[in-house]
């Protein structure tokens, strides 16, 4: 590791635009459009660091790059801390194999059309599926460091997940007062809440889409998305694991698993906090600090991020990301309601 004193400018600046961010998301209009701390780090990072940053990035570059590996993987451990594995109870094991399914069926269409339709490159699709199979930005950031992916792919492929998850935060409850008042739906708020956290990209998209119809549906929205966020750990496991196997023999090291101990840790964290061994207020408090290290983090990828580089990708990611969203409404919905009448 470089010595503390190379690391504390970009440390500092990273850590300033979190707090920024962070503050900037407790706004009521950002609130009201579901836009997360790591959203408006990122943006923010990225106009920064496409502006003034580059007069003063020499001396802040070791610290840029810490935030980027070492917060982002303590910040991905700590988010075990949102979890606990009773909330699985909450939506039972329908709500399990929903959001497996989900994720499943969405991660390898991505792969299909990424790589067979528009031919984008392994990164990101892998990185662009992630996001919209799991949970947006936070899975982006957590399967950068099985790829090792360039910052420019992990900015698109963030900026994807942020589009639709956007619109997705007011698609959803529109479409759904709209078809149970034309009688097409019954208000059954359990089964919408289920719907919308087993496809909705961020976990504050998916607060107030579940919200906007009532808090029974927020209720059994989150817990179904917080059991997706669950099956982030897995996931990368397995990715790591058919990697190594694509790669074997490509070159020096690309051929090893790479095990993602920060996934591991992000499981026996989760387990931990599942044992309820801590108070409330000291739990409430990891979490807000893990909301800064994700968003320093983020303010960092943003900082490094060229637009134009994100031109260069053009049309395909986005094209990749909408058709994605397709999926996760007209196939979700099938996935969902044929589960909750089964089991």
């Amino acid at each position: 590791m470089p010595p503390l004193k190379s690391l504390i400018p970009g440390l500092a600046l990273s850590l300033l635009l979190a707090f920024a961010s962070i503050w900037a998301a407790e706004l009521a209009i950002m609130r009201e459009f579901g836009f997360s701390a790591l959203t408006i780090a990122i943006v923010g990072g990225m106009i920064i660091g496409n502006t003034i940053y580059p007069l003063f990035a020499a001396p802040c570059h070791e610290g840029i790059n810490f935030s980027k590996a070492k917060l982002l993987r303590l910040g991905i451990i700590l988010f075990g801390f949102r979890l606990t594995f009773q909330d699985i109870a909450g939506v039972g094991l329908a709500g399990i194999l929903i959001d497996a399914l989900v994720l499943t069926s969405t991660f390898l269409l991505a792969w299909y059309l990424g790589r067979k339709v528009f031919g984008l490159d392994e990164e990101s699709t892998i990185l662009i599926g992630a996001g919209s199979a799991i949970c947006g930005a936070a899975a982006v950031l957590a399967t950068e460091p099985v790829l090792r992916a360039k910052a420019d792919k992990v900015a698109v492929a963030v900026a994807t997940v942020v589009v639709f998850g956007t619109l997705a935060m007011f698609v959803y409850p529109a479409a759904w007062h709209a078809l149970v008042k034309a009688g097409y739906l019954a208000n059954n708020e359990f089964a919408y809440g289920v719907f919308s956290g087993a496809t909705i990209h961020e976990v504050a998209q998916v607060v107030a889409a579940g919200k906007a119809v009532s808090e029974d549906a927020a209720t059994s929205a989150v817990i179904t998305k917080m059991i997706r966020v669950m099956m982030l750990a897995p996931f990368l496991l397995i990715l790591s694991s058919w990697l190594a196997k694509r790669h074997r023999g490509s070159g020096p090291g690309r051929g090893k698993v790479q095990i993602p101990w920060f996934a591991v840790l992000f499981l026996v964290v989760a387990g931990f906090n599942s044992l309820d061994l801590l108070s409330h207020p000291l739990v409430t408090w990891i979490v807000s600090f893990d909301n800064l290290m994700l968003a320093a983090a983020m303010a960092a990828l943003g900082l490094t991020t060229h637009i134009s580089a994100i031109r260069q990708a053009g049309v395909k990611p986005l094209a990749l990301a909408a058709l994605l969203f397709v999926w996760l409404i007209a196939g979700g919905a099938l996935i969902s309601s044929t589960l909750l009448a089964w089991l």
